[in-house]
């Protein structure tokens, strides 16, 4: 039985008002907000997160220049409702864990809107136990390796070696400017799963060689926002110079679901700031955009 309940459909763009968009049963995806914030190191804020890209997706327009059509039609969104988070860390990653693997079970595309990155570690278990092949495609400011961080095992800044901690999985960053001296040793030993793109070598980087340990894989997409350029994305705990711009993580995003399976998701650490309302808005974009290009046809593109 059902443990969950989704929005009225009258909200956002994540759950259009067009007929049928108030039968959630027939969407293709859908969104699960978890404003996770238990570990953060430096600014908070990533609890108010989801609410914040769900009142900025309000916003967004439906019609989408890349397929030039109005193309959420071809799939439909439900939201969830927000549930009280688990108070322990350990009990939050379990708790989205169930909500994934519970959206999965109805056969709908899971997309978390979270929330501190975390959470990931959490979100990702349900898909380890179906794919054998799964990849996960990290955009990210930070390398997130250490082995738990100020006694969090499950720190934001673990989020990716605890995902890892699955031998299935590898991993391919993109966006990377930020890695500690005690991640090191651990990357080394373990570059036959993990690879790191770095944003200072993007210009010389061909987008068909980041995306090439991804053909014919089942795929996660993780979207740390902090991987975009700190200009761009000012609204995040840990930002950094230095980072992709919009169009660059489209350009890998699009590759990606072209020579892969895009499976499910994460968009995180957007902390929301007064006056920073764009960036809001392009944090509900993005999750258009990651879900659009998971679940539409791409011989429709432009």
């Amino acid at each position: 039985m059902r443990q969950f309940k989704y929005m009225p459909a009258d909200l956002a763009f994540l759950d259009p008002v067009r007929p049928g968009s108030n039968k959630p049963h027939l969407a293709k995806a859908v969104v699960i907000p978890f404003g996770l914030e238990q570990s953060v190191s430096f600014q908070g804020g990533t609890a108010l997160g989801p609410e914040a890209i769900l009142a900025a997706s309000k916003e967004v327009e439906l019609f989408d220049e890349e397929y030039w059509a109005e193309i959420i039609s071809d799939y439909e969104v439900a939201t969830l409702q927000p549930q009280p988070i688990a108070g322990s860390l350990e009990a939050a990653l379990k708790q989205i864990a169930l909500m994934v693997r519970e959206v999965m079970n109805e056969g709908k595309f899971p997309l978390v809107i979270g929330g501190e990155h975390s959470l990931t570690a959490g979100a990702i278990r349900p898909f380890v136990d179906v794919y054998d092949d799964l990849v996960v495609l990290q955009f990210d400011a930070h390398a997130d390796l250490r082995d738990g961080y100020e006694g969090q095992h499950f720190s934001h800044a673990a989020a990716m070696r605890r995902v890892l901690d699955y031998k299935s999985v590898s991993l391919v960053g993109v966006g990377l400017r930020n890695i500690s001296q005690e991640e090191i040793p651990f990357l080394e030993a373990n570059r036959d799963r993990i690879t790191l793109h770095w944003a200072s070598e993007a210009k010389n980087t061909r987008i068909e060689d980041i995306v090439e340990p991804l053909k014919d894989k089942n795929i996660y997409v993780t979207f740390d926002l902090d991987c975009f350029d700190s200009s761009l994305m000012p609204a995040t705990g840990t930002p950094e110079p230095g980072g992709l711009d919009w169009y660059q993580a489209l350009d890998i995003l699009r590759a990606a679901a072209d020579v892969g399976t895009i499976v499910g998701g994460d968009v995180v650490e957007l902390a929301p700031r007064p006056g920073l309302h764009a960036c809001d808005f392009l944090a509900a974009k993005l999750a258009y955009k990651i879900l659009s290009y998971a679940l539409v046809d791409h011989s429709r593109l432009r």
